[in-house]
């Protein structure tokens, strides 16, 4: 497959509508971001990386890290996870509080921010001594690069803003489904959104996703071959927000996205690939992107359908 051409021909034909969309304005640090941004790149099993655009710059990943920390959650809790979590999607907006007060609670599931608010309450359980730098140290392996960092001007900002993510945090707690202090909680919260990436960073970071559980370089088992595929199928009905149908039906990959603009998608056995692009759309998630990875399974004619 020449992924070199294919990223040249999407780059393309994304550029006239790069510029559209919307910066995330409820973050005030993300709407200081330059809306003409773009960058994507590929990592394959086999080892191999293709990039176009603005694919080294770093960028605030917001909800894409929900996967990391369902990542480590997962690996601590196993299956009981479920019993504080669901599985399905939501149907609703990613802060809405709706749901909770029927389903007594518990999430939807565990990329809406009131799911990932108890996967972080699941791994600071697990991580009394630092759950913040047990995150940063995650996705510092997964990724390879050992500079990674927080913004602490993203986090500040997503506290003096976070008034609805408090709100769900307080009520689930009311339920007894968030078991440590609420301040810890949302400052970890505010921490794992806050970290700074690229998009090569994210691709070879989600490469295990692709690979049956297991890091390339060096060949590491992250995951069972059976978690993977219970975190790919969770991308696949819950990551993208309520947009969640129209993106399978679109480009039928296993994805997560992130108001900051990035979206991570995955092929099972063959690839990862990110893009990234600020401008959002209508649903929190990113126009440009969202083409292009509609662009790249046509002009590949992968996907797992």
């Amino acid at each position: 497959m020449d992924y070199e051409s294919i990223l040249k021909e999407i780059y393309s034909e994304v550029k006239p509508i790069i510029s559209e969309g919307k910066l995330f304005s409820d973050i005030p640090a993300l709407a200081l971001v330059p809306i003409n941004k773009f960058g994507m790149a590929i990592k394959t099993v086999q080892g191999e990386e293709f990039t176009i655009g603005d694919s080294n710059e770093s960028f605030s990943i917001q909800s894409i890290s929900k996967v990391f920390t369902l990542v480590m959650a997962l690996k601590e809790w196993g299956d009981k996870l479920w019993k504080r979590v669901g599985r399905d999607p939501s149907g609703n907006a990613f802060n809405s509080l709706v749901q909770l007060e029927y389903e007594r609670g518990i999430p939807r599931n565990p990329f809406i921010n009131a799911g990932a608010l108890v996967i972080v309450d699941c791994v600071i359980s697990s991580k009394l001594d630092n759950a913040k730098n047990a995150v940063l140290e995650t996705v510092r392996n997964l990724s390879g690069n050992h500079f990674l960092e927080f913004s602490n001007e993203v986090a500040i900002s997503e506290k003096k803003t976070g008034f609805r993510n408090a709100a769900l945090a307080n009520f689930m707690k009311s339920f007894g489904n968030i078991h440590n202090d609420i301040d810890l909680l949302l400052d970890t919260y505010y921490h794992q959104c806050a970290l700074m990436m690229s998009c090569v960073d994210l691709a070879r970071a989600f490469i295990p996703l692709a690979n049956g559980g297991v890091m390339l370089n060096p060949p590491k088992t992250i995951l069972t071959r059976s978690q993977a595929k219970k975190i790919n199928s969770l991308m696949l009905t819950c990551g993208l927000y309520n947009a969640v149908g129209d993106f399978a039906y679109r480009v039928g990959l296993p994805s997560k996205s992130g108001v900051g603009g990035g979206i991570v998608a995955v092929i099972p056995n063959i690839l990862s690939v990110c893009v990234w692009s600020p401008g959002l759309d209508g649903f929190g998630n990113s126009l440009a992107g969202s083409l292009a990875l509609e662009l790249f399974t046509t002009k590949t004619g992968l996907s797992i359908f």
